[in-house]
């Protein structure tokens, strides 16, 4: 794959989370940003492509495309055409199921960038434990919201990029955009910290709630004590840094 000729974008964005972890915040801070467009999820990686008929598949392959090949042009020009009509430079996309295929949208733009963003694993399993409306129990919420956290792990194992806490986040959004922001090479604007009315929610696409519609960044929910960390989560945790009342590590 040549990107001159296959690929329309130039070093995307993907803010790899789990859900529940902060990311529609982190995502309306960015795109309040001049140079920065994000968008609500996109879910490109389910775009798919089918050939028809097995002469549309030969012709591909004449031409040295398989499946995932045109896949991936499709996701390219999609995303490309969502970045011109925004007028901006770099577009950012914050979709959390994007976790479980990094490996190929690392393969789609070999120059992507990645953004991981971390949560207390209690607070996101209690979070999406709420946000279903108590519909399952929340140890099953908890197992559920274990996937992302361990495929957000996987992709942090596998790939360069910065790690961001939503804990951080909330008590120093001025510390943390200005990371993001020399991470991503674009100067810190002061505008992203209040993001207000440039905010447009879709529900079922992100966070749509009371508290992300305030236009601001709010206090985050006080830390889970260690008694309060089923078994189920403890690894994570442990993995992550989270201990009883503080985040360590990377």
């Amino acid at each position: 794959m040549d990107p001159k000729t296959d690929r329309l974008l130039v070093a995307p964005v993907f803010v790899l989370s789990p859900v529940r972890s902060g990311s529609t915040l982190l995502r309306a801070l960015l795109d309040s940003h001049s140079m920065l467009h994000a968008p609500h999820e996109l879910h490109v990686r389910r775009l798919t492509v089918g050939f028809g008929t097995s002469l549309a598949e030969k012709a591909m392959d004449a031409l040295g495309h398989n499946q995932a090949d045109l896949e991936h042009l499709l996701w390219d020009r999609v995303l490309h055409r969502e970045l011109a009509r925004s007028g901006k430079q770099t577009i950012v996309d914050k979709t959390p199921a994007n976790a479980f295929a990094y490996k190929r949208i690392a393969t789609c733009w070999p120059d992507a960038r990645f953004v991981f963003l971390l949560r207390h694993p209690v607070s996101i399993a209690r979070s999406w434990y709420e946000a279903g409306g108590e519909k399952r129990s929340p140890e099953d919420a908890a197992l559920d919201a274990l996937r992302y956290m361990k495929a957000v792990q996987k992709a942090r194992t596998a790939l360069t990029g910065l790690t961001v806490r939503y804990e951080d986040l909330t008590r120093d959004p001025e510390s943390e955009t200005r990371r993001v922001c020399e991470f991503l090479g674009v100067p810190w604007e002061r505008e992203m910290l209040s993001y207000g009315d440039r905010l447009l929610l879709e529900k079922g696409l992100g966070d749509w709630k009371d508290k992300i519609r305030t236009g601001t960044v709010q206090p985050g929910r006080e830390l889970p004590g260690a008694d309060e960390i089923p078994e189920s989560l403890r690894p994570i945790c442990a993995c992550w840094g989270y201990t009883a009342d503080k985040a360590e590590g990377p």
